[in-house]
């Protein structure tokens, strides 16, 4: 990895933060009660999902320009953890010792796959 690779690094991660952010989003609307079926698809928070899953794209695509497709995988673990925190703070899920455990191996299985 060369030093010029680094922000493009940063911006993939930043990118699957995005992701995830869209995720939370959507999960959180498919959750609230909506008035008719039109709706639960045509909302506000639903179309913002939608265009944050849109730029994260969009952010993946420009950081590729820079770093072989081999990152993806590395990039991918990221989402993991950022859900994980997402679920915690936002929908109050509980983490289990056997979550945890699993969420360890899942990042040290990309990372060893990766390195």
């Amino acid at each position: 990895m060369t030093a010029e690779m680094i922000p493009y690094m940063a911006l993939g991660v930043f990118s699957v933060f995005v992701a995830s952010l869209s995720q939370t989003l959507l999960k959180w609307e498919a959750g609230r009660a909506h008035r008719d079926l039109l709706h639960e698809y045509v909302n506000p928070g639903v179309i913002g999902g939608y265009a944050l899953l849109a730029l994260s794209m969009l952010l993946t695509m420009f950081a590729y320009k820079k770093l072989p497709l081999s990152m993806t995988p590395a990039f991918e673990c990221f989402s993991y953890i950022f859900v994980t925190i997402f679920g915690v703070t936002v929908f109050h899920e509980r983490v289990t010792k056997k979550k945890l455990a699993a969420l360890g191996l899942i990042v040290a299985g990309i990372l060893v796959f990766t390195l």
